[in-house]
């Protein structure tokens, strides 16, 4: 059984619930974002920070990946290109409030290990390195260089490189990541796990295999442009808020919108946007045209079933509904994609999906009459057992309609942290393809090692028994992101070191190792100044387009240093001064990174100039570009797949974990989930009041929620049921407070991506 997780910071029997709204952003998200912001960071200081967020002259948000709008030359972008989660975010990042020495002497680890996220959270930013030696009960100040010299010792001492662990998070830079792989495999290893490998593994894994490359082949004009918008297991109401006003424009041009997901998520129903009187005084704009509402894992039987209707549609009125020039000259395996469709089993598409069959006749026919068709998706398709299936599905239907290389049109996988899909680009992943590693070993003359390393999944395996004993994390908060909380937490602590570059406290920083460091970097708003001057770093959106971002604010402490100084100090310390690689130059000048992240990096030749263009550039995709399919078979591979979805026993619900809207990832900014009604309390369930009834348990009630998986079981205890009109059979709780259920060993097939949206539980009466 799991243990729980820290709860008594939080009292659910505080919770206020409130209806659902069906509509999102409005006055309230203003109001909101105003009064965090100053809540944190002072009424001047807010007005300073919010006015650059976005802008080409200030700095990336840090919170999600959307991309920013493309204005003509000599045109402005919005005073306000942020949203109410990204202004939170920056909030959160340039708050007044320290977490110092003095802090940490007041409080023992064992304390804090008590203490929730959010309270971790709320306390402010780090302003020293801090360790907690072998056997100790605090942290204690250290100074960079013993900070440095403890990693470098405890490395070397390692029998293997391979015994070390090199987590990235995706709010690193892609100078700092590209120089974060180049220390890694400097050292000797391709362990590099990133968050990517928890979020859209599914999709990598999925477009690389159907259309060559695993980044989505749409701009932001393509949605503005699109006809139909199909948006599938995603909210982007408070994920990436900013995306409605993409789909309020595509929506004035005439497009229509449908939304596949179990939850009614107001964002997806109606935008208020507060920089237009419509959004301020009127009803603002309807999005969806249909609703959707699946049963969690139905994805893949929804869109086989408009396969099969798309394939009977042509049979009887041949010429009419698929594109066969696209298909003959640009793809390959249509015939047995279709011979799968043609006998399709009804029963178990209505078993899977929940959804009427006219409604499914609906949504193909809107598919079939689209011209051009945008499909988004996010993490409540990814987070499956047979997600790349999923998505190989909705790129099959893609490529039936000719939807990608044309204009208004293509697949949208949508990251959810700012530069995950640049971590990914500069090298972070512990299987790059050979063409890179080639490149990198030439330029810099040094062995790179071949074989593959650990991913997320992997590496707590690792940790878990013994052969991984070094862990490194750039950013994020490894204990509290990753599946089956307990036995990670056990992996964690048997190592001999665990190291976090962080901005601010978290839960990761009290699940330590025998000895442990936290190393406080630079923010993403924070002015960044080296030997040579000022620099700037670089990020890359979801739709492959690469922007400076330029830090304005003064740092949080004098004693703080920025991600690539933390990397090439350590890269000194481990690999000695007179190492190949120039790290010294490299800290002093960021232009020299960008210099050879153009030689080693595809797409990234003249990287200097082109990021110093007014928006950047984009990076080539051959498939958007030019219908190029750089796959095995030369061409977009069209996927038969067998109908899998999750079976879930009598008396049992099938359970999805999600955000509320005062959080992204594993940041609480507050307890408000106001699109969903739920106020001043994070361990709730949302379950249908049809299933309470029928399963004995009434609304209010508190539970333990108990997952069953193969012969083990994994209970977290205390949530507070809300009846709430998610789907049948399905319920919800908030991560990272339901993690705890997810078990390590249950994995997508090919992408190793934990099933958070998918857990079988039972509801447990407390005595």
């Amino acid at each position: 059984m799991t243990r729980n997780a820290p709860i008594e910071d939080i009292d659910e029997g505080s919770l206020d619930v409130h209806q659902p709204k069906s509509w999102a952003a409005g006055v309230p998200g203003v109001a909101v974002s105003l009064l965090r912001s100053v809540e944190q960071m002072g009424t001047g200081r807010t007005v300073r920070t919010l006015r650059l967020l976005n802008q080409r002259e200030g700095f990336d948000c840090p919170g999600c990946a959307w991309p920013e709008p493309q204005a003509a030359d000599g045109e402005h972008r919005k005073l306000a290109e942020f949203c109410e989660n990204g202004a939170k975010a920056v909030a959160e990042e340039a708050t007044k409030r320290r977490v110092t020495p003095e802090f940490f002497a007041a409080h023992p680890v064992s304390e804090l290990a008590g203490k929730t996220d959010y309270w971790l959270g709320q306390q402010g930013r780090l302003t020293h390195p801090m360790v907690l030696r072998d056997g100790g009960t605090h942290y204690e100040p250290i100074s960079w260089e013993g900070a440095f010299g403890l990693v470098a010792e405890n490395l070397k001492a390692l029998a293997s490189p391979d015994e070390a662990i090199f987590y990235t998070s995706g709010r690193t830079s892609n100078e700092a990541a590209f120089l974060y792989q180049l220390l890694v495999r400097s050292f000797g290893t391709n362990n590099l796990p990133d968050c990517s490998n928890m979020c859209h593994e599914s999709s990598g894994a999925a477009l690389t295999e159907s259309t060559g490359i695993g980044k989505g082949s749409v701009s932001l004009a393509d949605v503005h442009n699109a006809d139909l918008i199909v948006v599938v297991g995603q909210n982007p109401g408070t994920n990436h808020p900013r995306m409605l006003s993409a789909l309020e424009e595509a929506k004035g041009h005439g497009a229509r919108i449908v939304a596949v997901n179990p939850l009614p998520e107001a964002g997806l129903m109606r935008f208020k946007n507060p920089q237009s009187p419509r959004g301020v005084v009127g009803k603002g704009t309807p999005l969806a045209d249909e609703f959707a509402q699946i049963r969690l894992g139905g994805d893949l039987a929804l869109f086989q079933a408009i396969g099969h209707l798309l394939l009977s549609w042509e049979d009887a009125a041949p010429g009419t509904v698929l594109d066969h020039e696209f298909i003959a000259s640009a793809t390959h395996g249509f015939e047995d994609y279709a011979k799968q469709l043609r006998e399709l089993d009804w029963t178990g598409i209505d078993r899977a999906t929940g959804l009427s069959r006219d409604q499914i006749v609906r949504i193909a026919r809107m598919i079939a009459d689209s011209e051009r068709t945008v499909y988004c998706w996010a993490m409540g398709v990814t987070q499956h057992r047979h997600a790349v299936a999923t998505i190989q599905e909705i790129a099959n239907l893609a490529l039936a309609r000719g939807m990608i290389g044309k204009p208004g049109a293509g697949l949208c996988p949508v990251r959810g942290h700012s530069n995950v899909q640049g971590d990914r680009t500069m090298g972070v992943w512990e299987k790059m393809p050979e063409p890179f590693m080639a490149a990198l070993e030439q330029e810099f003359g040094i062995p790179v090692p071949r074989k593959h390393g650990f991913d997320t999944v992997d590496a707590i395996r690792a940790m878990r028994d013994g052969r991984g004993k070094v862990f490194f994390g750039m950013g994020g908060n490894f204990a509290a992101a990753t599946p089956d909380s307990e036995l990670t937490e056990r992996a964690l602590r048997s190592c001999e070191l665990t190291v976090h570059v962080s901005t601010k406290l978290n839960r990761s920083h009290a699940v330590h190792g025998k000895t442990a460091l936290i190393l406080p970097t630079l923010g993403r708003t924070e002015r960044d100044v080296q030997a040579d001057g000022p620099q700037f770093v670089t990020v890359e959106d979801s739709m492959s387009s690469v922007h400076p971002s330029r830090g304005r604010l003064e740092p949080a402490s004098t004693h703080l240093i920025s991600e690539v100084a933390i990397v090439c100090r350590l890269a000194r310390a481990v690999l000695g001064e007179e190492h190949a690689v120039p790290w010294r130059e490299f800290e002093g000048n960021y232009d020299l990174i960008r210099d050879r992240i153009a030689r080693v990096v595809p797409g990234c030749a003249d990287y200097n100039a082109k990021v110093r263009q007014p928006d950047g550039f984009v990076l080539p995709h051959p498939p958007r570009d030019s219908r190029e399919f750089r796959t095995g078979t030369g061409k977009a591979n069209f996927t038969a797949s067998e109908l899998e979805f999750p079976q879930v026993p009598e008396g049992r619900l099938l359970l999805q974990t999600l955000r509320s809207h005062d959080q992204y990832n594993t940041t609480i900014y507050g307890l408000s989930d106001r699109y969903r009604g739920i106020e001043d309390a994070r361990r709730v369930v949302l379950v249908h009041a049809d299933d309470l009834a029928g399963l004995g348990f009434a609304d209010g009630e508190i539970v333990d929620l108990v997952s069953e998986w193969a012969d083990t079981e994994r209970r977290a205890e205390r949530f507070r049921i809300v009846a709430y009109p998610t789907a049948r059979g399905c319920a919800a709780a908030y991560f990272p407070e339901a993690n705890s259920l997810v078990p390590l060993d249950s994995v997508a097939k090919k992408s190793n991506t934990p099933v958070s949206k998918a857990i079988v539980i039972r509801l447990e009466h407390r005595s």
